[in-house]
């Protein structure tokens, strides 16, 4: 059975972005497996960051609205295993205009349209916001990673993001993979504090793999590639491995 994946945050600036599509070049770079990422935001930085114009694709919006098959929306990428559905702006307004706006189970459409496609996995990036995409991304997935950095207002949204994903919990099976950490400085004054928070709101599920600031993740999106291709010896790539690697593993225990 294909393991369904959202990666969301409450804030933006986490990498949420960055964290998803290294997640899934490296499973299917790595590890051989057949991956879909789907970016569910309407500001679609996955598909630029994967070397797409949003504004020559088409999303999954006219798929929730019965328009589209969701196999014409899947786009391969350049890296093997690796495929795509883009954003686009439409994503933003797709739950009230059409055929879903009349529909009083519409966030469950999505995990519907997924269940039959033939990946190993499906990572869906989710807007950072805690709205109708959000929502049903979360109902359509196994399993959440969440994103954050070592500030203030990143906890503050994790807590207003534990409760959301509470209220879809009460209703429907959802695992908490793990926090993912971003943008870490190894010896910065206030990481223990900060770990503290986030162990207070998830508690257990902070990750060992940290994602150190590297600006070669910045130039990796320049050419529309993940940075195990442009820089392999780079540090946010030996980063990015290590969280690859024990994702895998949780997702086989979880």
């Amino acid at each position: 059975m294909v393991q369904v994946i959202a990666i969301s945050s409450f804030k933006g600036g986490t990498a949420k972005t960055s964290t998803l599509l290294h997640l899934g070049a490296g499973l299917a770079k790595f590890h051989g497996k057949k991956v879909l990422l789907i970016d569910f935001d309407a500001q679609a930085n996955l598909t630029a960051g994967l070397g797409f114009d949003p504004d020559a694709h088409e999303s999954l919006a006219p798929v929730l609205q019965g328009k589209k098959r969701v196999e014409e929306q899947i786009l391969p990428t350049q890296v093997e295993n690796l495929f795509l559905i883009p954003a686009d702006t439409w994503l933003e307004r797709v739950e009230v205009t059409g055929a879903l706006a009349s529909d009083r189970y519409s966030h469950e459409k999505l995990k519907k349209i997924l269940e039959p496609l033939p990946f190993d996995l499906i990572l869906i990036d989710t807007p950072p916001s805690l709205c109708w995409l959000t929502e049903s991304a979360l109902i359509a997935s196994n399993y959440s990673l969440v994103s954050a950095t070592p500030e203030f207002y990143s906890v503050k949204g994790l807590q207003r993001l534990s409760q959301f994903m509470n209220n879809i919990q009460e209703r429907h099976t959802l695992s908490v993979l793990g926090v993912a950490l971003s943008f870490w400085n190894p010896r910065g004054k206030s990481n223990d504090a900060f770990l503290e928070l986030v162990e207070s709101t998830f508690p257990g599920k902070v990750l060992n793999a940290k994602i150190r600031r590297d600006i070669a993740v910045s130039e990796a999106s320049i050419y529309g590639k993940p940075v195990f291709e442009t820089a392999p010896e780079s540090r946010a790539s030996k980063d990015y491995l290590a969280l690859v690697e024990e994702i895998l593993a949780k997702c086989k225990t979880a």
